[in-house]
């Protein structure tokens, strides 16, 4: 019996939807169809600094605007907390969790390089801290995240492979290694949330069923990462398909942070959602 393609679309909702999140959900929802399957919307709101409800209930008004519904109920990472203290535990009982204790400029002070998305490479400070200071430093109430022991992990692992297929969905796949030593020690909980994004999306995927996971390409060194921990986790790994970007007259990707145009203000400026499948090649 095969399995219905389940595909999703999971934007954080710390700001206004742009054209480049519709771009991307357009995308996963006509590749769900080219493949007889169904695309799913997940809440990704692990920050609750930054998540609002209001940009929660902005996310299905932009999208419903657009012509694409969901099966209810949707999925919001914020309930799943102890789902994903258990995937982390599991990976502590493994000797593969270890905290530490750095701040952003210790660890930009002593970093060996950069990561796939340029920010300092962990130098793996704390790795080899004493339980006694390990100890000493949780009970002075210090802050602490948990990073993966990457060479531990690996030593598990041996070298890992994910199936990639083209934008159209219907290219041959291809076999694509990983390469997640790019990535250093990577954080899987927070000191401001017992999470990350790297952990509770591959653990979501998985208790999903996704089968395609549709991601711009600036997703793609991170997929290392997931890979990686699926293995850890004994999950399954998805298909994964990659979409152009969408860029500014600048050059640059388009971004919350750098206040590119909402979906709202195209709206209120008279575009229709014709106008944006049109522009946007759907």
């Amino acid at each position: 019996m095969s399995v219905k393609p389940i595909l999703r679309f999971a934007p954080s909702p710390n700001g206004l939807l742009h054209l480049g999140h519709a771009f991307s959900a357009l995308f996963t929802w006509q590749a769900a169809a080219q493949l007889g399957g169904k695309a799913l919307l997940r809440i990704e709101d692990i920050d609750l600094a930054r998540s609002k409800p209001e940009f929660t209930q902005a996310v299905f008004d932009d999208l419903h605007w657009l012509g694409l519904h969901w099966p209810e109920p949707v999925w919001r990472q914020s309930e799943r907390f102890p789902a994903y203290a258990e995937a982390a535990d599991k990976l502590r009982a493994m000797g593969l969790l270890y905290p530490c204790f750095c701040s952003r400029t210790e660890i930009a002070l002593h970093a060996t390089g950069t990561d796939p998305d340029g920010a300092p490479l962990y130098a793996g400070t704390c790795r080899h801290l004493s339980a006694a200071d390990i100890a000493a430093r949780l009970d002075r109430g210090e802050p602490v995240q948990y990073r993966l022991d990457l060479q531990r992990a690996l030593a598990l692992t041996g070298p890992l492979t994910f199936t990639l297929v083209g934008p159209t969905m219907r290219d041959r796949p291809q076999i694509r290694y990983t390469r997640p030593e790019r990535w250093g020690d990577v954080v899987l909980q927070r000191k401001d949330t017992p999470t990350s994004y790297h952990l509770s999306v591959v653990v979501d995927d998985a208790a999903q069923g996704i089968t395609h996971v549709t991601r711009g390409r600036d997703m793609e060194a991170a997929t290392d990462i997931h890979v990686l921990l699926q293995f850890l986790l004994g999950l399954p790994s998805p298909i994964y398909a990659f979409h152009r970007l969408l860029l500014g007259e600048d050059g640059k990707k388009l971004s919350k942070s750098r206040g590119s145009p909402s979906l709202l203000d195209l709206r209120e400026a008279g575009r229709t959602p014709q106008d944006i499948r049109r522009d946007l090649g759907f």
